[in-house]
């Protein structure tokens, strides 16, 4: 009787009375011998279903820890398929968007594109495949941890909380936490926001970073949550919030692609200063090692710095708007001295 059945890469795996068996692609089977204590004693059947599935529950264990180890290695994946998947948000101007041929664009795709190419060449693979998955801030993690994706090309906030479950390249950029608000708005701080309905996208930072200064503060908001940014910016355009609390950067892509951009006003006041990097699996030292020293070469021979003047003070796709974004005093000093320290 079969007690078990787990699919696995490109392997079965069944877990029965007889042991565990192994069935490849091509159907063929592989006898593997019963886990110690199961199926060689006789009485084994007749024993009490707690006892009978503890080996079922031993191997699935030790199957589910070698496919996450293998899946953390990235560059012997990549060496193996010929292919590199890349994550990409559809609507995170200028970092990670889809252009007006629906194309993925952004100042992060291009570092990908690098680091893409690095790995063309660290695995001599001229052919290597690129595989392109729309991904969202609320699953963008998930994504990388269970293989779907290799590396997320958009931007993620480098926290101490998400390095317990990803790692982070070194710092990309640097953002700040505030808000937008209608042009005559008397919205001034957060503390302005209390009782009001407010936007936020799902996953992001600034959701706990609101509560917490409201806690501090004494003042609670009506929180409106979204999928992605450009419906926490609709919720406030179509009246359903008095305010979008995000990364500051963001805030002015939104505002310089609306209707009417002079409508509205980012507060001065803010909730912290953000770095960025790109997510990878927990661990893949390897991997991180590579992306790292793309990064380090670019930011080293300028090429860095004339991707953020295409894509933070140079009209951009696909409406030829210019965000006048120029590079922050803090950011200056993560390309002198990368790192990839999070908050």
């Amino acid at each position: 009787m079969i007690r078990y059945r787990m699919n696995c890469m490109l392997k079965t795996y069944i877990v029965s009375d007889f042991g565990l068996q192994i069935v490849d692609s091509a159907g063929m089977t592989a006898g593997v011998s019963p886990p110690p204590g199961w199926a060689n004693e006789p009485s084994q059947r007749s024993q009490p279903l707690k006892h009978r599935i503890r080996p079922a529950v031993l191997v699935t264990a030790m199957l589910v820890a070698t496919v996450q180890a293998r899946a953390g290695d990235t560059l012997e994946r990549v060496r193996e398929t010929g292919e590199i998947k890349l994550g990409y948000r559809e609507v995170s101007v200028p970092f990670s968007y889809l252009d007006g041929d629906q194309k993925p664009v952004g100042f992060a795709i291009d570092l990908c594109e690098r680091i893409r190419d690095a790995v063309k060449t660290e695995l001599k693979l001229p052919s290597l495949q690129t595989k392109l998955q729309p991904i969202q801030l609320g699953n963008q993690i998930p994504l990388i941890e269970n293989g779907t994706i290799d590396i997320v090309c958009g931007p993620a906030t480098n926290t101490l909380e998400r390095q317990k479950v990803v790692t982070f390249s070194d710092t990309i950029f640097v953002s700040s936490i505030r808000a937008v608000v209608k042009k005559d708005s008397p919205i001034k701080s957060f503390e302005d926001l209390g009782d009001k309905p407010v936007s936020l996208t799902a996953g992001s930072t600034a959701i706990n970073l609101l509560a917490a200064r409201g806690q501090e503060k004494g003042f609670k908001t009506s929180n409106i949550m979204s999928p992605d940014h450009a419906g926490s910016f609709l919720a406030l355009n179509t009246g359903r919030t008095v305010a979008f609390v995000m990364d500051d950067v963001l805030l002015a892509s939104v505002v310089a692609n609306s209707v009417r951009p002079g409508d509205w006003r980012i507060i001065d006041n803010s909730l912290r200063d953000e770095p960025y990097g790109l997510i990878i699996r927990k661990d893949d030292l390897a991997f991180k090692a590579l992306v790292d020293r793309t990064i380090a070469g670019l930011m080293k021979d300028g090429e860095f710095g004339r991707l953020y003047v295409k894509w933070f003070t140079s009209p951009i796709p696909p409406k030829g708007i210019n965000l006048n974004f120029p590079i922050s005093e803090k950011l200056k000093k993560a390309v002198a001295n990368p790192n990839d320290k999070g908050v």
